[in-house]
């Protein structure tokens, strides 16, 4: 098709750019080490035959898959499961899940990597979460007749009107979707208006309210904040980039003046950030103490989460969690893990990414939306005056978290349903 060919002639012409984003190192940046030729379709075929395949891209698509593959595993333990996904930060998320999946790097969509990979795992039907949806790897599924269902899935209005644009590339890639399980029904709406038959669109709901955290998690949070200073009023900035640390250290320093004994949790979004947060934080002047060193004193004003997958700990570690990638055009990151710690959420105003779960959260008065450093000044000096306020709203955070639970349910019915498993 004339799409494909332009595509392919693009991709092909730019994979030295390409190539170069992915694997050009940077200081903290975790590489591949030899399974780098996975990429390109080089993978070893999978222990057993014909698994269930999963792709998720990156951290953020693993977390929300989680619950889902154990679900899955505990309902049909005989069928294998391959979970792909595009960064190393990912693979590093899979790997926690033990035996209970393999883990190959998704193939970049050159057609002959995609065949290679296919070629070699022999999959039974692909889920792909949220929407990363690919010319060459859905044609190839096409192709082979293999399911496609894409799962927890999203569309933005902003996205909705740049596939409308090119109506023809979206047609390209929906014609061999058999199934989208949509977040809301908006998106559902959205999917429709573009031409996907709705017999293919279903609501479930968002997996990502299927998060829950167990005891351990909050004991460890209990025992790192008398860690960090038992009496201290601790908040935590998480999930933050460049462009935003600086505001946030704004905040903490206006915050210093009314309590000098604060303690910002700071964690950026990154692991290859971690090394240059830690440099402004010390240019800036505050007093550093970082995760890795872990020796903070009664003098140290931020903390750098600098390790992975302690997040949630560190979460139930604070007071207060801002979540970042607001206070700057990236549209924000989920709100929904330190609410389902029970912890009062702040978000900067870029929330386009989670809209629905935003307003869901500050409609009920479990989550606030602060327009720049002031506003969140303010609010951190409100909830750190009055701890009452600041548990009635980490109470109706967890609330909201609760009363949207069952996505993961209906998700999982709907694999069995369109797999006939």
């Amino acid at each position: 098709m004339p799409y494909r060919l332009v595509y392919n002639l693009l991709i092909h012409l730019f994979s030295p750019v390409l190539l170069a984003m992915l694997y050009w190192p940077k200081q903290g940046k975790p590489g591949f080490g030899r399974r780098w030729p996975e990429h390109l379709g080089w993978v070893r075929p999978t222990s057993t035959a014909r698994p269930l395949w999963l792709h998720a891209v990156s951290v953020g698509e693993v977390v929300a898959a989680t619950p889902l593959i154990k679900a899955l595993k505990a309902a049909h333990p005989e069928i294998p499961i391959v979970v792909t996904t595009t960064t190393r930060t990912g693979a590093d998320q899979v790997a926690r899940l033990g035996e209970l999946v393999e883990h190959r790097y998704a193939p970049l969509d050159f057609p002959w990597a995609v065949a290679g990979f296919m070629r070699r795992i022999q999959p039974r039907a692909l889920l792909i979460m949220e929407t990363e949806l690919w010319p060459n790897l859905l044609h190839a599924c096409g192709q082979r007749r293999l399911p496609v269902l894409v799962l927890n899935a999203r569309l933005s209005a902003r996205s909705a009107d740049r596939y409308r644009r090119f109506h023809g590339i979206f047609r390209l890639l929906s014609a061999n979707i058999t199934h989208i399980a949509c977040q809301h029904r908006d998106d559902a709406e959205r999917f429709a208006g573009l031409g996907v038959p709705r017999e293919r669109l279903s609501v479930t709901g968002s997996v990502k309210f299927d998060i829950g955290y167990d005891e351990k998690v909050h004991r460890q949070g209990r025992t790192l904040h008398e860690h960090l200073g038992a009496s201290r009023p601790v908040w935590i900035a998480a999930s933050t980039h460049e462009g935003e640390d600086e505001q946030l250290l704004a905040a903490h320093r206006q915050l210093l003046q009314r309590h000098p004994d604060a303690l910002l949790i700071l964690v950026p979004r990154h692991p290859e950030r971690f090394d240059q947060v830690a440099e402004l934080v010390a240019q800036q002047g505050f007093i550093l103490c970082r995760r890795t060193d872990d020796n903070p004193g009664p003098q140290t004003q931020v903390y750098l989460g600098d390790t992975m997958g302690e997040l949630p700990v560190m979460l139930a570690a604070a007071d207060i969690a801002f979540v970042g990638g607001s206070l700057i055009e990236r549209g924000g990151h989920n709100l929904l893990e330190p609410a389902a710690l029970g912890k009062p959420v702040l978000t900067g105003p870029s929330t386009f990414n989670f809209s629905d779960i935003t307003r869901q959260l500050a409609t009920a008065g479990g989550a606030r939306v602060v327009a720049d450093t002031d506003e969140l000044v303010t609010a951190l000096e409100s909830l750190f005056a009055d701890t009452e306020q600041a548990r009635a709203m980490g109470r109706r955070a967890l609330a909201v978290v609760r009363a949207n639970r069952g996505a993961l349910a209906r998700t999982q019915t709907l694999i069995q349903d369109q797999l006939a498993l």
